[in-house]
């Protein structure tokens, strides 16, 4: 394998050192010219007159005066129904083999198609990851250790004659066979649906296995690595994966659980960003001097970008009718936009549902900022997920404690509007002194905030609960593992709810 190892470091080396990176607008304009001549026989494209736009003198203009934006509802609804029902040519052509199911972080959840094209351009993408690698300086032997995947069951069900599932399960049922013998846990036991099964069976299989790399969103993965640690009486998963190097964490922001993986092991990893999605492969970390995410702006997916500013967004996160919508040449630093894809399964000018920001334009690179339907702002305080992050991050810092998991809602207090916040802490910490100290450090880095705690936004809670009870709502709402993710903001509804199973927990 160290042998392998080295070839496969070498021809990753070699590679990036000779295909360059294509220029981001050119390799956009050719996308969307792309997408409109493949589509433009599909229902879709006959209803909205493709074969106009691609003759037309500005084909951006044209594709964005006659297209509208979607959200899920409305184009499922108007559009991909008719995709799960059976029927082939209606917003991509040909038939349509798979469906991506996501929970739904904010809302119901969504059954997404997944065209033959966009299997393959999650492989392309996944590839430039892989050449990515050269820029992390790892060792020749990190090449031939396995890769432990943790992603939703690859036992995809029958819906209509589609394979459904979720999109981690339907790509690892679609691996190369080349990578087959370092892809971790396996097709038999990622085919296991019980999340908790799935992990015993990892645990008893661990000692088998010489790990160099991790796969997956943070929450589970920190679950699993517990797992076989307790199952192994070990100190931490280092005295079994002695090679672990690398995690490539996706989904969610990664920050916010660092502290508490750290724990876990005998020193620090490589980590790397990664932007899957049930709708496409939309970005990738590929330096190690930061943790923003270059866009994949050449394989099959065209962006477009709506300012997340009030007067473009309805109270309920949605895009207005007729919201200033620009391209990747337009955008700016430091500025929080709600991401519009156009893909090559058939999403068209697609509200994703996340807000992404710009840190380096040069490089195309971003940050998921947060979701649209998860944005605090029912008192004008106008509070991303980004800097609750960052706030949780500081109070870490602050009270040596580790808080990955946490959900806040602007409620009433009788008369008044206060934000509480539940949160999950390894140690004992006083709650209102943290509660202080958070509402301080938001009301220092956002004058929005500032301004609604002089005003409408009376006061701020902190309530400390067990990580464990996060896991038991997700799994008790939705379910448990793959890539389902934990809710950061609620609306005061739902948020009574969580409140009145937390009130089960205890009794």
């Amino acid at each position: 394998m160290a042998i392998i190892g080295e070839l496969l470091k070498t021809a990753i080396e070699f590679t990036d050192r000779f295909v360059k990176n294509p220029n981001p607008i050119q390799a956009q304009q050719e996308v969307l010219h792309h997408l409109l001549t493949k589509a433009k026989d599909t229902a879709f494209g006959k209803h909205y007159n493709f074969d106009s736009i691609l003759n037309s003198a500005d084909i951006y203009k044209a594709f964005a005066d006659t297209v509208p934006l979607f959200d899920y509802d409305q184009l499922h609804d108007e559009w991909w129904h008719r995709v799960v029902e059976g029927e082939n040519d209606i917003t991509w052509p040909g038939p349509t083999h798979y469906l991506a199911l996501s929970s739904g972080t904010t809302s119901h959840s969504k059954t997404i198609p997944v065209s033959d094209d966009m299997l393959e351009a999650i492989r392309r993408s996944g590839m430039q990851q892989v050449a990515a690698l050269a820029h992390f300086d790892l060792p020749a032997n990190f090449y031939g250790k396995e890769i432990l995947m943790l992603g939703s069951s690859t036992a995809l069900k029958d819906i209509n004659g589609h394979l459904a599932g979720e999109i981690s399960g339907i790509s690892a049922s679609n691996i190369p066979r080349w990578f087959e013998g370092y892809y971790r846990p396996g097709k038999e036991i990622a085919s296991i649906v019980d999340f908790d099964e799935r992990i015993k069976e990892i645990a008893k299989q661990a000692p088998n296995w010489d790990i160099g790399g991790l796969s997956g969103i943070p929450a589970w993965i920190e679950l699993m690595l517990k797992e076989v640690i307790r199952y192994h009486k070990l100190n931490n998963i280092h005295e079994i994966w002695p090679n672990l190097t690398v995690y490539t964490s996706g989904g969610v922001a990664f920050e916010p659980y660092k502290k508490s993986l750290e724990k876990l092991l005998a020193y620090p990893l490589i980590y790397i960003d990664t932007y899957l999605a049930s709708e496409g492969f939309l970005a990738m970390q590929k330096r190690p001097d930061t943790s923003a995410m270059a866009l994949v702006v050449d394989n099959g997916i065209f962006f477009e970008f709506v300012p997340f500013d009030e007067q473009y967004i309805d109270e309920d996160g949605g895009v207005i009718p007729g919201a200033k919508v620009i391209t990747l040449a337009e955008v700016e630093e430091n500025k929080e936009y709600v991401l519009l894809i156009s893909t090559v399964s058939g999403a068209w000018r697609y509200t994703i549902g996340d807000t992404v920001m710009f840190t380096d334009k040069s490089r195309y690179e971003i940050k998921i900022s947060g979701r649209t339907k998860q944005f605090l702002n029912v008192a004008g305080s106008q509070l991303s997920v980004i800097q609750m992050n960052a706030g949780i991050q500081e109070m870490e810092h602050r009270f040596n404690v580790a808080i990955h998991e946490f959900i806040v809602s602007t409620i009433h207090r009788g008369d008044e509007l206060i934000d509480r916040w539940y949160i999950s802490a390894d140690k004992d910490v006083d709650k209102k002194e943290l509660a202080q100290a958070l509402d301080q450090y938001l009301k220092d880095n956002n004058k929005n905030y500032a301004v609604a705690r002089t005003r409408a936004l009376k006061d701020v809670e902190v309530e400390p609960v067990p990580v464990e009870y996060f896991y038991k709502w997700s799994e008790e709402t939705k379910k448990k593992g793959g890539q389902v993710k934990i809710p950061r903001v609620m609306k005061e509804e739902q948020f009574l709810e969580w409140e009145a199973f937390l009130s089960r927990c205890r009794s």
